[in-house]
């Protein structure tokens, strides 16, 4: 289970949602070995007065959060990281406008499909 939330500056983030969700998904399959269909993405574009970020940024700063449940190495989250940096470049974000957060949690702290997570049969691999 990997749930996204992307922000960004609402001028600057509206226009490439459509992209950047292709973009982040296409990275999550690649990495995480993750299904096509699993995409589960939530986009906040934010009013330049609601949104404050470090000195040495443009207007195209944009934060992405992945929740995930544990059990990924340390290399496969790194990959994850390193292809992202890479390919949003095509849509005019920077490595230095990029920043990435990688949240984990145990199983049993997910309820999806009316059960807690760890009583769940995924159709795919966590540990990859």
């Amino acid at each position: 289970m990997v749930q996204t939330k992307i922000y960004g500056l609402r001028e600057r983030l509206n226009p490439i949602k459509s992209q950047l969700s292709d973009i982040i998904h296409s990275c999550v399959m690649d990495a995480l070995q993750y299904p096509s269909d699993k995409r589960a993405h939530r986009f906040f574009p934010l009013d330049a007065s609601d949104f404050f970020y470090p000195a040495g940024r443009t207007d195209r700063y944009t934060i992405i959060e992945f929740s995930m449940i544990e059990g990924r190495s340390v290399e496969t989250k790194k990959q994850l990281i390193r292809l992202l940096f890479e390919r949003v470049q095509v849509l005019g974000i920077s490595t230095q406008d990029l920043e990435m957060t990688i949240f984990e949690t145990p199983k049993h702290n997910w309820g999806f499909r009316g059960l807690p997570g760890d009583e769940h049969q995924l159709n795919y691999k966590i540990e990859v």
